[in-house]
């Protein structure tokens, strides 16, 4: 596995762990797992309610500190500059760390009209050290656009919806252009048909390889960084199994072929949803 230069100098390894629903001490196992199998992002968020979780399994693993990229986001309550500061800190606080590798803001909630003051508190809490990257999630290109011209200051990560069905192609570029590095939440389509499709089953056969692997390598050799989960051993293991292969180019194109507009799993469009 190789790593992505953030625009802030941080590296980015290119398969990320998700933590969504990993509570307790069985959380912590998964987790610990996670680490040891050799994973190295985690990403978590205040309104996942499991920080600790994500603390106490950093606190058990093998893994020195500094090798662990983490992730944390901040709710769409806490957008006063004053309340994202103070998340922020109790973020750390959670975790049991001094420092969080990579914190975003987890909506926009352009109807509150306060993204802009949010990031605004991410800029100065990198600049106090409480974070060394920020970034955002499913921020539209007009977003971004606000922040940029608001404050000069661009994210280094756009975590957003991204799987074979909602592929996004048609914002890569943008995305490129201003260097930041895509994310990508439910890569595997959670909830969704997409790891029984048919399509990318032919294409894993092809490669003697999982649904799964298939799908992640076709993010991976799209530049993107997906975050997959998994409580299984075998299956984590499975899913950083990904660089013994490369996808051919009329492969890629048929799993981009899945996409449609409103593929979306749960309707979540960043333009309207909000998200406290």
């Amino acid at each position: 596995m190789e790593n992505h230069n953030l625009i802030d100098g941080q590296i980015l390894p290119e398969v990320g762990f998700g933590t969504y629903k990993l509570n307790g001490t069985s959380g912590v196992h998964a987790i610990v797992n996670a680490l040891n199998n050799g994973y190295r992002i985690l990403d978590t968020a205040y309104n996942y309610e499991n920080e600790g979780t994500v603390g106490k399994a950093i606190q058990a693993s093998h893994v020195d500190r500094d090798q662990i990229i983490v992730t944390s986001k901040l709710p769409g309550r806490y957008h006063s500059y004053d309340q994202a500061i103070t998340a922020i800190q109790e973020s750390i606080y959670r975790l049991g760390v001094d420092y969080i590798d990579l914190y975003l803001i987890h909506w926009p909630n352009p109807k509150q009209g306060k993204y802009v003051e949010a990031w605004k508190a991410l800029i100065d809490a990198q600049k106090l050290g409480l974070v060394k990257s920020i970034g955002v999630c499913n921020f539209l290109e007009e977003h971004i656009d606000t922040l940029e011209k608001e404050t000069g200051v661009l994210p280094a990560v756009n975590q957003i919806e991204l799987h074979p069905y909602f592929n996004q192609k048609d914002t890569f570029d943008y995305h490129n252009e201003k260097g930041i590095i895509i994310e990508a939440w439910s890569p595997l389509g959670r909830a969704s048909e997409v790891i029984n499709d048919d399509n990318i089953r032919k294409i894993a056969e092809k490669y003697n390889k999982t649904i799964p692997q298939i799908i992640l390598k076709w993010h991976v050799q799209n530049g993107v960084v997906p975050i997959p989960k998994s409580t299984s051993i075998s299956r984590q293991l499975q899913n950083l199994d990904l660089f013994d292969f490369i996808l051919e180019k009329e492969d890629l194109e048929a799993i981009d072929a899945l996409s449609h507009k409103d593929g979306r799993l749960k309707g979540q469009d960043p333009a309207v949803y909000e998200e406290f």
